[in-house]
């Protein structure tokens, strides 16, 4: 069997069947496993680039079983600060605090006027839990059992969860700015409450209900901890491997064309490489036409920026938490998206500001003396589309230029939260969505595979199975965004594969 892609869909995917007995090919265009999950150093510094902070996995929760399964227990979780998530709404402050009491009494006592609203609220995400597995399982489901069960999934996934979150939020309060603080974290998948589905909302705001969770050692010890599972079944992982196109032969998948030309016969691929490649560049062109089709009722995911921040010092010394910094021009937060989108010049719609050196207990060990900072904002990819066929490093100056004026623009959104730091740092460098391009294959820069609108949740092409025998899916794009979702997604993927017979004992394993 041959996985495309390393990310963290691809890897579990691999590790269980790996345990179920096949011996698995993983292919990773990337000089590192791991997708968004893996790691970086540059100049003395490393910085995730993806995995900011997990969720549920400070209890015995079904996430950290399959974690812990994953990694052979090898995998050690930090937990954040109480304070997990800070919130700056135009010039006034909220948060979110660690435990469900705990979240709910604190914001009570930011919106001392809206008990019966917040209560009403943590019953919709209680409930939300039936409907997120519903919408999972069926997913997985073959397409007789698929049909069996629909009344079933349909009284699961009713009521507010396919609705957009806004319209669900201004029915439990008309108070905006507590409306703004329960969709702070709207970043975690890409799209402000008048754009999104509530069920895609309330599953992030129940992921970090108990507070956020950082990988001891660094991201990169996820995709470390899972490989040696695939190798013990005879498998491997190959970087610098890119595939260029998946062989169709007869209707089924005959294997993989490398981007050297090499052929490797296969009779079973599974892609981890997203919808958007997997249709669009992997598949040839009456392959992939059924698809195509349906892929214009679905949009890639927004692109970003990210600024990479090396300081000398370490985070204790600097002042740093262990807290992410979420920063808002208003309390509109779609408004603030429009603006953005129409005016390059207008103030960013998000910054995200994160502290992974003060995260990770172990950073101090690996590069003494330093800490480092990561910031988050959106960019369209129009921006930077005319250098998108010009190498990595060598796009010239023009582009260089652009880079360095909008990495400048959002240190002094670090500098005005974190004064203490202005004329501190050592080293930082830009990337865009090119980068994203490159180093990931998302065509677009996509950091959440396709969008998680309400649109996307209702296509029922997106699952594990295609129509091309042999083809599989796998990772975000096929259940819900981040490296949970996708980490689920692997497991959904496996069970559409081998079948729940097979797959009943190793699930009894994962979650004994």
């Amino acid at each position: 069997m041959i996985v495309i892609g390393s990310g963290m869909g691809g890897l579990t995917t691999a590790a269980l069947l790996s345990d179920l007995g096949r011996k698995v090919c993983v292919l990773e265009q990337h000089y590192t496993a791991g997708g968004f999950t893996h790691s970086y150093e540059r100049a003395g510094y490393e910085w995730d680039v993806g995995v900011h902070y997990i969720g549920e996995v400070g209890a015995p929760t079904r996430t950290r079983k399959m974690f812990d399964y994953l990694s052979g227990g090898d995998l050690q979780w930090a937990p954040m600060d109480a304070e997990y998530d800070r919130f700056y709404v135009g010039d006034k402050v909220f948060n979110a605090i660690a435990g469900r009491e705990e979240f709910r009494d604190n914001l009570v006592r930011q919106f001392p006027d809206e008990e019966k609203a917040i209560d009403r609220y943590l019953a919709l995400l209680e409930r939300c839990g039936d409907a997120l597995s519903a919408f999972g399982m069926s997913r997985g489901m073959s397409p007789l059992l698929r049909l069996a069960v629909r009344p079933w999934t349909a009284w699961k996934l009713r009521g507010p969860y396919r609705r957009r979150t806004y319209e669900v939020l201004s029915e439990l309060t008309d108070n905006p700015d507590l409306i703004a603080t329960l969709c702070g974290q709207w970043g975690d998948m890409g799209l402000p409450p008048k754009r999104s589905p509530f069920l895609a909302h309330a599953m992030i705001a129940r992921h970090y209900l108990y507070g956020g969770y950082y990988p001891v050692g660094g991201s990169w010890r996820i995709a470390d901890t899972i490989i040696p599972k695939i190798q013990a079944a005879g498998g491997e992982v190959f970087t610098y491997a890119r595939v260029e196109r998946i062989l169709v032969e007869d209707g089924a998948v005959a294997g993989v064309e490398m981007q050297d030309g090499h052929r490797i016969d296969c009779d079973c691929v599974i892609s981890s490489a997203g919808v958007v490649n997997t249709f669009e560049r992997l598949l040839p062109d009456a392959a992939g036409d059924y698809y195509r089709q349906r892929m214009e009722k679905v949009q890639p995911s927004s692109a970003h920026l990210g600024v990479y921040v090396g300081l000398k010092g370490t985070a204790e010394e600097l002042g740093l938490p262990r807290t992410n910094f979420w920063i808002y021009p208003s309390n509109d937060y779609d408004a603030a998206l429009d603006d953005f989108l129409e005016n390059p010049e207008a103030p960013f719609p998000v910054v995200y500001i994160s502290f992974p050196s003060a995260k990770d207990p172990d950073y101090e060990n690996r590069h003494p003396g330093t800490a480092t900072i990561e910031i988050v904002a959106p960019a369209p990819y129009a921006w930077f589309e005319k250098w998108r066929d010009e190498t990595w490093g060598k796009r010239g100056e023009d582009y260089e230029a652009m880079k360095a004026a909008l990495g400048e623009r959002l240190m002094e959104y670090l500098y005005d939260k974190l004064p203490q730091l202005r004329g501190k740092v050592d080293y930082f460098e830009v990337s865009t969505p090119l980068s994203t391009n490159w180093f990931g294959g998302y065509q677009y820069g996509e950091l959440y595979g396709l969008e998680h609108s309400p649109e996307r949740l209702r296509q029922g092409w997106l699952r594990p199975r295609t129509r091309i025998r042999g083809l599989w899916l796998t990772g975000q794009d096929t259940l819900t965004c981040g490296v949970t979702g996708a980490m689920m997604s692997g497991l959904i993927t496996t069970m559409s594969m081998e079948g729940p017979r097979r797959m009943a004992p190793l699930l009894r394993r994962i979650y004994a």
